[in-house]
């Protein structure tokens, strides 16, 4: 899979694609991350890429000509039409089964707004409209790095056992996931659950359900409802 990151501020995200598991897929060649600097596809000489709005207002917004010509540039590397993805606090909610559809997609172009906002007619020529929550940040590049980590993790093969990603929160569902333990036994008076150690994985599935539903009712109640299971399970 290949995602491109067009920023006014591509250093940023440099340590980010050069570590963990991001890293180990793209030494295997399964995924590929690629930086682009929107300044080098300004139309105007001196690498300008905003301008004052119309119908006045505080601060800049960026110009629609970069963004574009940056989807063009990337489509003649790959050779077709990247998904394009507008990273803004006006989008829809990023969720695991969004991440899930991008992860499908092949070739994902994610673009980063910065200062008081992008030109409308940018997202109108996106396919889609992303936010990862609803506060504001000061640019796109925290929410790339998000949506590049999360969708990647959905890709065969970057995450070093399936079933690992799979056991995560809202990856089959709303709830939350179950509480791990591991090594030591006992550590400062509190100890692993007597079930988890028991070998029977029958008991221990069930257990882990009724944990993670323990989880989100204390956590994230507002997910409750969505797909809960049966209130024998929620106590």
């Amino acid at each position: 899979m290949r995602f491109d990151v067009v920023t006014l501020y591509p250093e940023m995200l440099v340590p980010f694609a050069s570590e963990g598991i991001l890293r180990g897929a793209q030494d295997k060649g399964i995924l590929e991350i690629h930086l682009h600097d929107l300044r080098l596809f300004s139309p105007d000489p001196r690498g300008l890429v905003d301008d004052r709005p119309f119908g006045g207002g505080a601060g800049m917004v960026l110009r629609p000509e970069p963004f574009l010509r940056a989807l063009a540039a990337i489509e003649g590397e790959i050779g077709r039409r990247p998904y394009a993805v507008l990273l803004s606090a006006q989008g829809i909610r990023f969720t695991q089964e969004v991440a899930k559809e991008l992860a499908r997609q092949g070739a994902v172009a994610l673009l980063c707004g910065r200062y008081e906002g992008v030109d409308e007619r940018v997202a109108s020529l996106c396919d889609l409209e992303l936010s990862i929550g609803d506060f504001v940040l000061a640019g796109g590049e925290l929410a790339a790095a998000v949506v590049v980590e999360t969708t990647a993790r959905m890709v065969p093969g970057v995450v070093g056992r399936h079933e690992s990603a799979a056991t995560d929160s809202f990856y089959a569902g709303p709830g939350l996931g179950y509480p791990q333990y591991t090594r030591p036994r006992v550590f400062q008076g509190m100890e692993v659950p007597e079930v988890l150690l028991s070998g029977d994985h029958d008991k221990i599935r069930r257990w882990r359900e009724k944990e993670a539903w323990r989880k989100t009712l204390r956590h994230r109640p507002d997910l409750v409802g969505l797909n809960a299971p049966s209130s024998s399970h929620r106590a």
